[in-house]
């Protein structure tokens, strides 16, 4: 798996998104479930991508162990080595 530098860090959803999402007729609620999900949707693809299959095909197991794999990577090389940068 090749880590995303600092520079190309991943970008879960784009300004112009941003701007779709903030001009919808939806409530605030709305609007902050809508980015989530847009950001998940980005996440997921990543995740799937990693586990060569199919999104739809991904499993809450294969979820929940790139989560740990990802914070693992971070704990033990530092927040630039994962793909998470929080």
């Amino acid at each position: 798996m090749e880590l995303p530098s600092p520079q190309s860090a991943p970008q879960f959803i784009t300004p112009e998104e941003l701007t779709k999402v903030d001009a919808a007729l939806l409530s605030s609620p709305e609007k902050f479930l809508t980015r989530l999900t847009i950001s998940s949707l980005r996440l997921l693809k990543q995740i799937a991508q990693e586990n060569e299959v199919n999104i739809e095909d991904l499993t809450a197991q294969q979820v929940i162990d790139w989560f740990e794999k990802d914070g693992k990577i971070r704990r033990e090389q530092g927040i630039e080595a994962a793909y998470l940068k929080w």
